[in-house]
């Protein structure tokens, strides 16, 4: 299969979650970009890749899960989604650094009020026409312990497929293998 993998903020294409998915999935091939910092450039990025390359799968996170949910017509895994970056965003104004390396060696981004309204644009009417195919496509994984961003009320608004996996706002390897490689598996017998 073909799986794309959506990094949060701070991240990269780099990230534990995607060398572990990897690592776990060998026979399967796992793309995962920088992603711009530029929502809109994130965005036309992501779009362009999955068209180009078929992907079977879209798994995201955080951020990641914003950007994951707002292409349709494809099996989905939003892990711990932030639908809304430009509220924590607004928090984090001012030069903020990278989690994991990135390919273009940056080790720092900057937050700025622009930024922030560029993100609440890209975020508006996100659950809007929201085809109902879409409702069985898509599984939302909470982490129970996630004091960093909650919107699993808001995700039961619009989907009813949610999981919860002991953990906080990231995976880690214990998580990845128990509660996100048997969902993947599942999508792939459905396929």
């Amino acid at each position: 299969m073909k799986i794309l993998y959506i990094h949060g903020l701070s991240s990269s294409g780099q990230s534990r979650t995607a060398a572990t998915l990897r690592e776990l999935l060998p026979h399967d091939e796992i793309f995962s970009p920088d992603l711009p910092i530029d929502p809109f450039e994130a965005f036309l990025l992501l779009r362009q890749l999955v068209e180009r390359e078929e992907v079977d799968i879209i798994i995201g996170t955080s951020m990641g899960g914003m950007f994951a949910q707002k292409f349709h017509g494809y099996c989905k895994i939003l892990v711990n989604p932030s639908f809304h970056v430009s509220r924590s965003m607004r928090a984090k104004q001012g030069i903020n650094q990278f989690f994991s390396q990135r390919a273009d060696g940056a080790m720092e981004y900057l937050i700025t009020d622009e930024l922030c309204n560029r993100y609440e644009r890209l975020e508006e009417k996100q659950f809007d026409n929201l085809p109902p195919c879409e409702i069985d496509n898509t599984i939302g994984l909470f982490g129970r312990d996630d004091t960093t961003i909650d919107c699993s009320e808001e995700y039961t608004r619009y989907y009813k497929h949610i999981h919860y996996f002991t953990g906080g706002h990231r995976l880690d390897r214990g998580a990845i293998e128990e509660y996100l490689l048997p969902l993947i598996e599942n999508f792939r017998r459905q396929m």
